[in-house]
């Protein structure tokens, strides 16, 4: 780090985030000596069988390194405003949280600077891991910004692009960017800190073919083979593993229709048989597209544990399986 004049403890801030790419977050400027006054998270959720109380993976964090917690429920709640106002932070820092009300964004003297995974305006939104990789970008980012009254919509202050190989995934693409985006949101707070940053209104850089990145729910995942292969590829590596490209298919030796998520696919050059349909080769199962068959490593048939397409075909034909492409 180039510059660490805000560890002379005169500046803190408070931070806000829930799931495991803020953990990383939080934990680089907790190591890099940034004062913490304050985690906000959201509130315990009971989940899995026996409906146990499970904490978010930031208040673990702030847990195991003995940091102030808060949880509310409403962010506008009058005690929870007073609380935050008391605490007298210079800064919030907000990564993968809830859309902030005016009231709280506006408490911090100098700002609230929110970390977004894609070089704003472009991507703005829930998913722009997610549809970066699936409109086929070559280069992606992170960017650091004031919040104001609009969602990803405030003045830039720093910007760090990545580029997308051919094969990555979600997964590999947001490991990545947790690295980048650790390194520059530590940039940013120092030179807020230290006051020398300058910021950028988006206005001067939109542009009217800027792409969104709205928040993907499970019948977005299902994958349209009647296109080319290409976009059928960014289009499963940009779902996996999470939340899953999914197909249904008719298991014609039961006769019964199925789901299955696949994973790890890979363009090929093999030309489409007049069948059109599920093949195979020493490599993976082959699924048609409309120009060329798609690779599958791994799948995941509704009901099973996730397998290689070895194991699949151990126990299974492909020539039973049927897609529906409707």
């Amino acid at each position: 780090m180039e510059n660490t004049k805000y560890l002379n403890k005169k500046y803190s801030i408070v931070f806000m985030g829930t799931p495991e790419y803020a953990v990383e977050i939080l934990k680089s400027l907790f190591e890099n000596g940034v004062i913490i006054k304050s985690v906000i998270t959201s509130p315990d959720k009971r989940s899995g069988r026996g409906q146990k109380i499970k904490n978010s993976p930031v208040k673990e964090y702030a847990l195991k390194n003995n940091l102030s917690i808060m949880q509310p429920q409403n962010l506008k709640e009058k005690s929870f405003i007073k609380k935050l106002t008391n605490l007298k932070a210079d800064l919030f820092v907000v990564v993968a949280f809830r859309m902030l009300p005016e009231i709280v964004w506006q408490i911090p003297p100098k700002g609230t600077v929110n970390l977004h995974t894609s070089l704003l305006p472009n991507y703005r939104g829930a998913a722009p891991i997610n549809w970066a990789i699936i409109n086929g970008e070559k280069i992606t980012g992170v960017t650091t910004f004031f919040i104001e009254s609009q969602i990803d919509t405030g003045e830039i202050i720093d910007q760090t692009s990545v580029e997308i190989n051919e094969n990555e995934n979600f997964q590999s693409l947001h490991n990545k960017l947790i690295k980048i985006g650790s390194k520059t949101l530590i940039k940013t707070v120092t030179d807020i800190f230290n006051n020398n940053f300058k910021s950028t209104p988006q206005k001067n850089l939109i542009k009217s073919t800027h792409k969104k990145a709205p928040k993907i729910f499970k019948e977005d995942c299902k994958i349209n083979f009647n296109q080319p292969v290409k976009n059928v590829h960014n289009f499963c590596r940009g779902l996996s593993p999470y939340p899953g490209p999914w197909i249904k298919f008719i298991d014609k030796k039961t006769n019964k229709i199925k789901t299955m998520k696949i994973f790890e696919s890979k363009i090929t050059n093999i030309h489409i048989d007049k069948s059109s349909n599920i093949n195979k080769n020493e490599n993976g199962l082959l699924f048609p597209c409309n120009d060329y068959y798609l690779e599958i490593h791994e799948i995941q048939i509704q009901g099973k544990r996730k397998m290689n397409f070895k194991d699949f075909l151990a126990g299974n034909n492909v020539n039973n399986i049927s897609i529906i492409n409707t």
